[in-house]
């Protein structure tokens, strides 16, 4: 079974209502899932040594010229500005955005999967991208995608670290 953070970068509460979704379907299946916002969050929110954790979800929504949300920013500013070695850390993405704002589409969460990447993360499978103006449901297609993800990605992805 999975222990997961799901790391929250929200500005109207879409993407918390997505996190809090995810967790109950991982919850039925026998992982652990803890919600923690990005609000006040640095670079420690990585650190290796603190309570146990297998994988991190970074689950953002995207606000202004392709940005992350106000509570993500100190976040993501103290990774640029910090650069630690996240080499061991699993993590997914949910990056949700509406494509009828063109370049800017999904881009809080793929900023995130850029950043962690140049700083040794390993990502598990491919970013979700949700699409606002799809007609479908952001919570209903996370979690309709989380667990496959944590058996056909994360799982391998972990015992390939063993």
């Amino acid at each position: 079974m999975a222990e997961l953070r799901i790391l929250v970068g929200t500005m109207t509460g879409t993407a918390e209502a997505v996190a809090k979704d995810m967790q109950d379907v991982l919850a039925k299946a026998g992982h652990h899932a803890e919600i923690v916002l990005m609000d006040g969050r640095d670079a420690r929110v990585f650190d290796k040594n603190s309570a146990a954790c297998d994988a991190y979800l970074i689950c953002s929504s995207t606000y202004g010229s392709g940005d992350v949300p106000d509570n993500a920013q100190a976040l993501f500013t103290s990774l640029e500005a910090e650069r630690p070695d996240l080499n061991g850390i699993v993590y997914g993405v949910i990056a949700l955005g509406d494509r009828t704002y063109g370049q800017t589409f999904c881009q809080g969460g793929l900023r995130f999967d850029k950043l962690l990447g140049e700083l040794g993360a390993q990502r598990a499978g491919e970013v979700l991208l949700h699409d606002a103006s799809a007609g479908t449901m952001a919570e209903d297609v996370a979690s309709e995608w989380v667990l496959p993800w944590v058996e056909q990605h994360l799982l391998p992805t972990l015992a390939q670290r063993v």
